[in-house]
This record gives structure tokens, C-alpha cells and sequence, in this order.
């Protein structure tokens, strides 16, 4: 991951958050986290815990403070809040801005910014953008495909088939994510996000055939941009000897970034109709999502309708046992 810059956050953000550039200049200063803070605390003195290093944020509450200190009060609680090393400062509220604070910002080559934003809707929005560039990413080879708004991770050996299922499920209407390499993020805890190389986007390369661009060929709603992973259908060969799940009570899991998600095995061999059970496999996940749980409950059912067996077994020898108890010939 590219480290993040205060000139990568002001040309990223500039339209959606309608940035006012106020001090001109705008450094290549590092932003080290993806947390911002209201300094607050700093402003009035406190700055034994002061976290520098973040994007300051100053709204109502902070303007409101240094409104209420008399002018050289004010110039002390700015000094001391640009003293330190701070990557940028970003006023909301379209607040006035002191002319103490644009000089020594300017001084200190300190960017400061202005949005028109509130507080609140501010720091939920620029909080998404730096979760998202923060966000730790590893690269997989293999094929994700939107299924029914389920996002499959199509995996396995090179070669066995991963672009080719991938391109049927297309043809039958649903949406390509990424081919060959797809690159996964971590949002939240247990969130997977799986996007495209930019260079390669959307187009998958069929052995024999060559390289398809898909947007073109099938329209733009057989692509997404990004999909959350789901499940993981790992593509096999077919191997006799190997034992495979037959009722789907025990589920595997694999993990990528700490994170688990269902994996589900799927042997290869011809005449299979791979893609109608993919599709399977997308819905059935859907299903769990919901709280419903197919193989558990015919396990439930099976069991309940052997023990109703029992029961009637045992009546049946019961009859029988008092018409012989009876039987005076």
C-alpha cells in the first residue's frame, strides 16, 4: 500500500468534501492513521496525550471555545496546538478562521482546510475514505463473481477452469468482479472486499480464445466495481479416492486477514454442470445468511422421523404383546 499523503487526501476528497484550500500550500506530510481527533484537550492546555500525528478536526465545539478567550488567550491555545508536527487542520461548519491560526499555519507549513460539512457528517465520510486506504490487502489468485448479491470467490489450480465458469455464470446474468488476480481488503472485523487490479479490470482471459473485455461485450450490468467475499468455492479435479462431503452438515472455512468465510469443495469432472451448482452454492449461502440452515434441517427431520419410528415400533410390539397376553385358545 502506497503511503497516504496530505496531497493524496486533498485531491481524493476535494469535490465530495468540498475542501477550501485556505493556507495555498499543501505538503507531502504522511498520514500515519486512519483515526482523525478533536483537539479539544490541546487547545486548553492538556497535551500530554495529544495524538499530533492524526488530522485535526476543528468543529462548533472547538471554533466555540476559542470565541469564548480573549485575543491573547487565543493566540496561546493556537501556538500550542501548531507547535507540534501535525499533518493537516480541517475547519467544518464553514467556520471562521482566525487570521492567528492561517499565520502561524502558514508558518509551520501546516495545510489547512475548509468544508462547509457538518461535524458529524464530516468525520463519518473522510472516516469511510481513510478505512478504505487503510485498509490491510492482500492479493489472491482467482475469480469473484456477484451471484445473486452473493459475493463467490472462485479458487483453485491454475488452468482448472476458474475464467471459463466465470464467463457462464456472466452469460446467465450475473456480475464480474475481478479475473485472474482479485485484490482483497479487510473492513471492520469480519468484513472482505474484493476489487480488481485497475489494469486488468474486467476482463478475463479464455485459454484459446484470448482476452475478452466483458463491460463491452455484455453490458455494464455485468460488471461491479468491488463485492463483499461470502464464500469460497474451491474448484478440484476429481480424485476416486478422496472422501467429499455428502450431506453438508460439516462446513470448512478458510481465512484471509483474519478473517473466516465458508469454503466449499467442488470436485471437476466432465458433463458436470458446474455453473448451475455455483449458483446453488450462492443461494444456499444466502439462505445461512437468514438464518436457515438446509442440511441441518434435514438432519433435524431424519432424526425426528426416526425417532417417531422408534415410538411406533415400540407401540406395534406392545398391541402385539398384550393380544397374545389375551389369546385364551
Amino acid at each position: 500500500m502506497n503511503p497516504l499523503t496530505v496531497q493524496n487526501l486533498y485531491d481524493d476528497n476535494r469535490r465530495s468534501l468540498k475542501f477550501e484550500n485556505l493556507t495555498g500550500h499543501i505538503n507531502d506530510k504522511k498520514i500515519v492513521s486512519s483515526e482523525i481527533h478533536r483537539p479539544g484537550l490541546a487547545l486548553s492546555g492538556f497535551v500530554d496525550i495529544f495524538t499530533y500525528e492524526k488530522i485535526q478536526v476543528l468543529g462548533n465545539t472547538e471554533i466555540a471555545y476559542l470565541d469564548s478567550l480573549s485575543k491573547r488567550e487565543r493566540l496561546i491555545a493556537i501556538q500550542r496546538l501548531v507547535e507540534f508536527d501535525i499533518p493537516c487542520i480541517i475547519i467544518t461548519n464553514k467556520n471562521s478562521v482566525y487570521k492567528e491560526l492561517l499565520d502561524l499555519g502558514e508558518k509551520r507549513a501546516i495545510p489547512i482546510f475548509r468544508t462547509p460539512m457538518n461535524t458529524t457528517q464530516f468525520v463519518r465520510k473522510i472516516g469511510d475514505y481513510l478505512d478504505e486506504k487503510f485498509a490491510p490487502l492482500i492479493t489472491k489468485h482467482g475469480t469473484l463473481v456477484d451471484i445473486y448479491g452473493i459475493g463467490v470467490l472462485l479458487a483453485g489450480r491454475s488452468g482448472i477452469g476458474k475464467s471459463e465458469v466465470a464467463l457462464d455464470l456472466i452469460e446467465r446474468g450475473h456480475r464480474l468482479v475481478a479475473d485472474d488476480m482479485v485484490i482483497i481488503s479487510r473492513r471492520s472485523e469480519d468484513v472482505l472486499i474484493g476489487s480488481g487490479n485497475e489494469v486488468i479490470r474486467h476482463y478475463i482471459e479464455i485459454r484459446g480464445l484470448g482476452v475478452i473485455d466483458i463491460k463491452s461485450m455484455f453490458g455494464i450490468r455485468s460488471i461491479r466495481q468491488q463485492k463483499r467475499i461470502e464464500v469460497e468455492v474451491l474448484l478440484d479435479d476429481w480424485d476416486s479416492k478422496k472422501e467429499y462431503e455428502r450431506l453438508g452438515i460439516k462446513e470448512d472455512y478458510t481465512e484471509m486477514l483474519d478473517v473466516k468465510i465458508p469454503q466449499v469443495h467442488l470436485q471437476i469432472y466432465p458433463s458436470k454442470n458446474i455453473t448451475v451448482i455455483i449458483e446453488t452454492i450462492a443461494l444456499n449461502t444466502l439462505l445461512k445468511i437468514f438464518g436457515i440452515h438446509q442440511a441441518k434441517e434435514y438432519d433435524r427431520r431424519l432424526l425426528s422421523k426416526l425417532r417417531n419410528k422408534k415410538i411406533e415400533n415400540k407401540k406395534t410390539q406392545d398391541q402385539l404383546k398384550e393380544y397374545l397376553e389375551h389369546d385364551m385358545e
